[in-house]
């Protein structure tokens, strides 16, 4: 009877200090017991924070296409937006057509990922032959010289060196053909479905009929990024900004001048590259870049009327694009 009487007022206890413990600590009956500074009541008395919303962040502007793109003589052309990806313009740019010496792109891209820049390449005979026996675009150079892979990329890429390209192809891939799988590989990495090469310069093969050897194609499109990637590369940017090159005489090569066939590097401010190309199946070709207000620029024309006008085509192009609204992209 005891314990049971015992246990009772136990209990009874707890109850009152579970209903007296929040009384003290939660009122101000409770703060004035405990001089009306207690800790307790300070830590656990919750304070509401002003409620701050976070603000909604503001689209970036973007060149955006109002009104009708100038008129062209090129059949294919595009312009994109380096910045953002967009095509502000698009004739025929996924039609597969050939691209002349704008191969040369991928000749140089294939060389500065798989090669050695500081190799020195030997000039061989073959090298010689391609321009002689192709009527091809030369760097002049000469059997026996030994010049490094850099220098070669400006060889092949500012005077548009069909010499250069073979003998880039031999040094880099071992035998031209190799050296061209490469360029197929790379083309396949880069998502470029609608581009096969069957050499590193752009030059038209003939069979004995004199009929165009197939396989040798891209489009406007393919082109145009193929470019982009390009120039995210410093030292390819570096080459086709390049309007002169001088290559002093040494021990082991002949003296060297090169001047870029990019006659818009001269004519349009802010042009930033990047490679002619010429031949009579795939007419008068541009690559081309330029900068202007922070904002980048490149694109494609193929089968201009004439070499003049593929400059023009450009110039068209990329004033009108450099001339559109900058509005916020639609959600």
């Amino acid at each position: 009877m005891t314990r049971r009487t015992l246990a009772f007022i136990l209990i009874i206890v707890a109850i009152l200090l579970l209903l007296l413990v929040p009384v003290l600590i939660l009122t101000p009956v409770g703060q004035d017991l405990f001089g009306g500074s207690s800790q307790a009541a300070l830590y656990l008395t919750p304070t509401l924070l002003p409620f701050t919303p976070t603000p909604t962040p503001q689209p970036t502007p973007v060149l955006t296409v109002e009104g009708k793109p100038p008129t062209i003589t090129a059949t294919e052309a595009i312009l994109m937006d380096a910045d953002t990806g967009h095509i502000l313009d698009d004739v025929n740019a996924e039609r597969p057509v050939p691209m002349a010496s704008t191969t040369k792109i991928m000749t140089a891209l294939v060389a500065l990922r798989a090669g050695n820049l500081n190799e020195l390449v030997t000039i061989h005979q073959d090298a010689i032959n391609e321009v002689i026996l192709n009527d091809g675009s030369n760097a002049q150079l000469r059997v026996g010289d030994q010049i490094s892979l850099k220098d070669l990329l400006y060889a092949l890429l500012l005077p548009s060196g069909d010499d250069a390209a073979i003998a880039i192809a031999d040094a880099v891939g071992g035998t031209t053909s190799n050296f061209v799988n490469l360029m197929n590989l790379f083309a396949y990495r880069l998502h470029l479905y609608q581009t096969h090469y069957i050499n590193p310069d752009g030059l038209t093969y003939y069979d004995a009929s004199g009929h165009p050897l197939p396989g040798h194609y891209t489009t406007a499109y393919d082109l145009v990024r193929l470019a982009d990637y390009a120039m995210s590369i410093p030292l390819f940017a570096q080459i086709v900004a390049t309007k002169h090159y001088t290559l002093p005489a040494s021990s082991i090569h002949h003296a060297y001048n090169w001047t870029n066939t990019n006659l818009l590097l001269s004519t349009y401010t802010g042009a930033t590259g990047i490679k002619t190309g010429y031949t009579l199946e795939a007419g008068e070709c541009l690559v081309f870049s330029a900068t202007r207000s922070t904002h980048h620029l490149i694109g494609v024309v193929l089968h201009s009327s004439d070499a003049v006008s593929r400059f023009n085509d450009a110039k068209l192009l990329l004033n009108w694009g450099f001339g559109l609204p900058l509005l916020p992209p639609p959600p």
